[in-house]
């Protein structure tokens, strides 16, 4: 079976007043169907880069990233644009909610984006989302009305919008209390159980534990 995330020989640099930095190197990875991978290392090991990279938000500058069916390295913008909203739910450490819109609003957002539901059905899947998530009482607050810990609740509300069938999730526990971070996890690994493919980038050693496997990155390199 074809692997979900493939990348081969993946790498990216980035142009800086002080020369190139090479934020990865030659990575190669694959990561199946339903399979919860934890990517682990320290601060500036290149974590952040790769999940870019197979989200589709940075594009490598040498080798090939392949996810979902698409060569994300060379697909155009256009192309990567409608990609995005249908195949990969992306969950960010500081959450990254639209502070002028609701809770459901924002959830709603990335189904007006990748026009994959008729827009009659979309406020009833976003508040399906949200119940899932234990935040549906919430739905028609804005971000600043509530905790770190339901943000982060909408934000993987807002990656599941689509029914994507990669997540990739930067720290997602990092600003939450112990059970919220528990049970976000949960959440990660009973998607990974109904054939989603999870990635997780996290610095916490109990939390990789949790997953079916274990990258580590340093110095942009994969070191096991």
């Amino acid at each position: 079976m074809e692997p979900v995330i493939a990348l081969r020989q993946a790498g990216k640099t980035y142009a800086t007043p002080a020369g190139p930095f090479v934020a990865l190197s030659g990575v190669d990875l694959e990561v199946a169907r339903g399979e919860m991978l934890a990517v682990v290392g320290k601060s500036g090991s290149g974590k952040s880069t790769l999940l870019n990279l197979i989200g589709g938000i940075d594009r490598a500058t040498v080798g090939e990233v392949r996810v979902a069916g698409t060569s994300v390295h060379d697909a155009s913008e256009s192309v990567l644009a409608r990609w995005r909203g249908r195949h990969v739910g992306v969950v960010f450490q500081f959450f990254q909610l639209l502070p002028t819109l609701t809770a459901i609003e924002n959830v709603m957002l990335p189904m007006d984006f990748g026009d994959v539901h008729p827009p009659r059905e979309r406020r009833r899947r976003a508040l399906e989302r949200l119940d899932r998530v234990g935040v549906a009482e919430q739905a028609d607050k804005l971000p600043a009305t509530l905790s770190g810990g339901q943000q982060q609740r909408v934000a993987v509300a807002r990656a599941l919008a689509n029914d994507p069938p990669v997540i990739v999730a930067d720290e997602p526990t990092g600003n939450l209390d112990s059970t919220t971070g528990r049970a976000v996890l949960d959440l990660f690994r009973a998607l990974a159980a109904q054939g989603t493919t999870v990635v997780v980038a996290t610095h916490e050693r109990d939390i990789a534990s949790l997953a079916n496997r274990i990258v580590e990155l340093a110095d942009g390199r994969v070191v096991r």
